[in-house]
């Protein structure tokens, strides 16, 4: 039986290989406060899953887990390196989002449909990685975990609309000193600094191998990549375009590469289209749509970056009585939270003399 296709499950704006990423260490992540992508986190916490089925960890009501325990463990490991995290989640999406949430929908669908087929023959590589596409983030989840987030004493803060676009405007109040994702799309959006690797693990399985690789914490910084490519922030939006976003299909075989060649010599994305030809599957005025989106996205200047301690009682009743974690795993988890806040605590006090 031949498994079919995984392609078309999209994550984020492929600009990648335009941009040169700097390592940073977290010794420079110290005592700053970086605006993390919510939902970009919470999907890479849902890849945690059980290695002999390909599902997600799961509770006793067969309840997902994954984003919890991903979300409360990394987020101590953040802590104790002495980051200040902010959780950003999504509001209400764009109308021209709303094609792009159907064709995600229905990817899952189809990895779920591949996921069953992987395990009826018993390929267990392909069913993890199709279990990995196969589960969404409902609303429980997103409850759950804003509930674990205000026990634990971590700020939130709820965008308007997209949670990148929220991120980067509070790095441009400089509120925040960076938006922590693995997407791109915060560039869009304006932000000048993002810190990729921040919420993944030390190592990194390589795929179909048994070996790892380490993964390091990476610099994306806006100015010095725009000035490099001799381009502006506005084009690097219509090359994005180009290319494709979450709210548009680019054009077929135009790569990053390509587009930044087209905006170099005509400078807009409207004389390329004209130039070449292009036609999108959305209209022009639609594409305008879009462009004014990155530029000037709905935000909220209503949020507060007050860590507070944290809520022992109530970790626990969320974590051990409703969602059946380890007990023993959990109490150790808190020793090392609690450590953490009283650490910055100290810290503050010291600065008054």
């Amino acid at each position: 039986m031949i498994l079919p296709s995984n392609k078309g499950i999209k994550v984020g704006v492929k600009i990648k290989n335009l941009l040169e990423p700097e390592p940073i260490d977290f010794d420079r992540l110290k005592g700053k406060y970086i605006a993390i992508d919510a939902a970009n986190a919470l999907y890479q916490f849902l890849s945690i899953i059980q290695p002999t089925t390909g599902l997600p960890l799961m509770d006793s009501q067969k309840r997902i887990t994954s984003h919890l325990s991903g979300l409360f463990y990394r987020t101590i490991n953040l802590v104790e390196k002495g980051i200040k995290p902010i959780y950003v989640f999504d509001g209400k999406p764009p109308a021209f989002k709303a094609k792009t949430i159907q064709e995600r929908k229905a990817d899952r669908e189809n990895a779920y449909e591949q996921w069953k087929i992987a395990l009826e023959i018993g390929d267990m590589e392909s069913a993890r990685k199709y279990g990995q596409a196969a589960h969404k983030l409902t609303r429980e989840m997103v409850d759950d975990a804003k509930k674990l987030l205000n026990a634990m004493g971590i700020p939130i803060v709820q965008a308007p609309t997209e949670g990148e676009a929220q991120a980067a405007f509070m790095v441009l109040k400089k509120d925040v000193w960076a938006v922590a994702s693995q997407d791109y799309d915060a560039l869009l959006f304006g932000a000048p600094l993002i810190v990729r690797n921040l919420s993944l693990a030390e190592k990194r399985r390589i795929p179909r191998t048994k070996q790892y690789i380490k993964v390091e914490p990476e610099l994306v910084d806006a100015i010095k990549n725009l000035q490099r490519l001799n381009i502006s922030r506005e084009q690097l939006i219509d090359i994005a375009i180009l290319v494709g976003t979450d709210f548009n299909k680019g054009i077929k075989g135009v790569g990053a590469k390509t587009a930044l060649k087209l905006i170099q010599k005509h400078k807009d994305l409207e004389t390329v289209i004209k130039e070449k030809g292009f036609e999108f599957e959305k209209s022009e005025e639609e594409l305008w749509e879009i462009r004014n989106f990155f530029l000037h996205p709905e935000v909220t200047e209503e949020y507060s970056l007050e860590i507070k301690k944290p809520n022992v009682d109530a970790i626990n009743t969320l974590l051990i009585d409703e969602h059946q974690f380890n007990p023993t795993r959990v109490e150790k988890a808190l020793k090392r939270l609690e450590k953490a806040f009283l650490k910055k605590k100290q810290m503050k006090l010291e600065k008054w003399f």
